[in-house]
């Protein structure tokens, strides 16, 4: 497993942007897939995002398309999601998630899925 450290939520005003950041420590980073969840007050866990061990397969969830964009730079061990035009119902804590997989190929989208996770970082889009 390796260990995930979330950074770069904040308040923001509806219709700007935030990067939120994901380190990892271990070795071996490019043999996980990683993913971005989100959990809003009330509600279930969402995959958000998700990127395959190289970068060459993403994944995001419809309400977040054409917004959002998920990024990895695995000699850093760290992996990215800008998010634009920010909107209220985006309010919620953010989470990382790794899962070792041997291919690229793999479409991880539920909890379950991943066993390694951040603890999280509040993102607050104010209306």
């Amino acid at each position: 497993q390796v260990q995930l450290v979330e950074s770069g939520g904040g308040l923001v005003q509806a219709g700007g942007s935030l990067r939120l950041t994901c380190a990892a420590s271990g070795r071996a980073f490019n043999m996980y897939a990683m993913g971005w969840f989100r959990q809003a007050p009330g509600k279930e866990h969402e995959c958000v995002s998700r990127i395959s061990r190289n970068g060459g397969n993403t994944y995001y969830t419809n309400s977040v398309k054409g917004r959002f964009t998920i990024s990895r730079y695995n000699a850093k061990n760290t992996v990215y999601l800008q998010m634009n035009s920010l909107k209220h119902e985006d309010t919620a804590v953010y989470y990382c998630a790794a899962r070792a997989t041997p291919s690229e190929t793999d479409t991880f989208l539920r909890r379950s899925d991943y066993d390694s996770w951040g603890r999280g970082t509040q993102v607050t889009v104010s209306s």
